[in-house]
């Protein structure tokens, strides 16, 4: 665990030392829990984008895109539940005057025994070697049997607190389970309360009589208030979906972590409208659906997983998380969840408009169910390049810093680079580049010895490097480099493009899915 905090604090200085997350507003102390994107970190981000948006819109003809404003009604807020329920249990420790989420607290020390029961299993593996039997192991070690009680006993109470929303068998929870304060190693905590995340503003001058109204604590709501608009216009049958990316607000308490839980944030969300009765079968379809469009990237079948809710939303019949396995353990990228009829009812009741669809086939009228995917653009970007950082040691004896990141994401796609900065070397490598350019994210480097530079590309995750040397003068080829296995290619200069638009195709991605 300490060699992964050690991996995490050395991911968020390369982020900053190499363009990809700067802190916010650094030059006046900057501003907690808010981030930049830098330039290379933009690039990534906004690749991630398309591949989600892509996914959603080009290979399903019943899913459409919208982008809705930042700021709605305040009703709005009230009908969808956010202004009475949108809600933290909050603790704070007496001796550090830190705050922590409560919830948070207790699922940290269910990891905890989780972790001693891997650990058990790994010292177990190493003991009997190829004769393992894990199972067995699982099954019949005491120490693992004991550990497993714990854990499923604390899992079962914590449940039942949640659904409940018992502030008090939280508290009792942290208190029997003996959670100490990280900072200050005391068990000296306040009582458990509820915090509403919601930013509010004000819209008017004072003088004509403000609104007090919310910067929006999700994107879904803005796809539920056009769902006519969109149904209408667009002749859209049940099912169908709206796709939408944008910013969302909330005034985390205890936002940590780097950029995994931030107050302002972006998010992916699909809203995918169904007949009643139908929900379950669509929502096991969008989690397979879902977990493929992660797997497709290739960072590792074995670092996500399912996470079913302990408590449902009061929204929603069923709901599952797909996790990532970060350097801080496995945490939440995206939900899939079945909003039933929630949100549309909700909002028929506040608005007073009828917000049903007639169905031909059934010659009725009802309001749609809902399924959901809700993806962290942010959360999917750390997830993206904890995945993808590695530390090589090299033949020669040297480290070298590498973002395996899946090509097509990658900030830059290729660097162009003459040998040497002479010779009619960089006229080549120009001319090269200014022919790719059009197509492909590109960078020009001619500065410092070749390995240094191949170096400065591996760093930020450029999958392909072209050298230009005194041969390609006369022969008109190139060697590519091949940032993963460090391997050379000489290739034709008039096959560049050839062979590089089949190494970057999205296609190969989608067709994945």
């Amino acid at each position: 665990m300490a060699q992964q905090e050690e991996v995490f604090k050395k991911l968020i200085s390369h982020c900053k030392e190499y363009g990809f997350v700067f802190p916010s507003s650094e030059i006046y102390d900057g501003l907690g829990a808010v981030y930049d994107y830098g330039q290379n970190g933009v690039e990534l981000k906004n690749n991630i984008k398309k591949y989600w948006w892509d996914s959603m819109t080009l290979l399903n003809e019943n899913v459409v895109g919208i982008d809705s404003a930042i700021f709605m009604h305040p009703t709005i807020w009230k009908a969808s539940g956010h202004v009475d329920a949108f809600n933290d249990p909050l603790i704070d420790n007496k001796d550090s005057k830190k705050r922590y989420r409560a919830d948070v607290l207790i699922e940290e020390q269910i990891a905890k025994y989780e972790d001693k029961i891997n650990k058990e299993v790994e010292k177990a593996a190493k003991r009997f070697g190829e004769t393992f039997d894990e199972q067995k192991f699982r099954e019949t070690n005491p120490r693992v049997l004991e550990n497993e009680a714990k854990k499923e006993a604390l899992h079962t109470r914590f449940a039942k607190a949640l659904n409940d929303s018992n502030l008090e068998e939280l508290r009792q929870i942290i208190i029997d389970e003996e959670i100490v304060d990280p900072v200050s190693g005391t068990k000296n905590w306040t009582e458990v309360r509820q915090f509403n995340l919601m930013f509010s503003t004000e819209m008017g001058s004072t003088a004509d009589g403000a609104t007090k109204i919310y910067l929006r604590p999700e994107t879904a709501q803005g796809i539920f208030v056009n769902f006519l608009n969109v149904q209408k216009s667009g002749r859209m049958k049940i099912p169908f979906g709206i796709a939408q990316i944008g910013k969302a607000f909330r005034n985390e308490i205890v936002a940590r972590q780097f950029i995994f839980r931030m107050r302002e944030f972006e998010q992916m969300e699909m809203q995918f409208f169904v007949r009643p009765g139908e929900e379950l079968a669509w929502f096991d379809r969008w989690k397979q659906t879902r977990m493929r469009w992660h797997k497709a990237l290739g960072l590792g079948d074995k670092k996500y997983r399912f996470h079913d809710h302990d408590k449902l939303a009061h929204y929603a019949n069923a709901a599952t998380d797909i996790e990532f396995e970060m350097p801080f353990g496995f945490k939440e990228v995206e939900g899939i969840h079945s909003r039933t009829d929630f949100d549309l009812s909700s909002h028929e009741k506040f608005s007073g408009k009828r917000i049903q669809f007639f169905d031909p086939e059934l010659n009725q009228s009802y309001v749609p169910y809902v399924i959901e995917t809700s993806i962290g653009v942010d959360r999917m970007f750390l997830s993206v390049l904890a995945g993808s950082y590695f530390e090589e040691k090299l033949e020669n004896g040297e480290t070298r810093v590498v973002l395996r990141i899946p090509a097509v994401l990658a900030p830059v796609k290729l660097a162009v680079l003459p040998l040497i900065k002479k010779d009619g070397l960089p006229e080549k490598a120009r001319e090269i580049m200014d022919n790719l350019k059009f197509d492909y994210h590109c960078q020009y480097d001619e500065k410092d010895s070749i390995g240094k530079r191949y170096r400065r590309q591996d760093a930020i995750g450029t999958p392909y490097c072209i050298t230009v040397d005194h041969d390609s003068l006369t022969d008109n080829q190139v060697t590519i480099r091949y940032r993963d296995t460090m391997e050379q290619e000489r290739v034709p200069v008039d096959q560049l493009k050839q062979i590089i638009a089949e190494k970057l195709s999205m296609k190969h991605l989608l067709k994945k899915i």
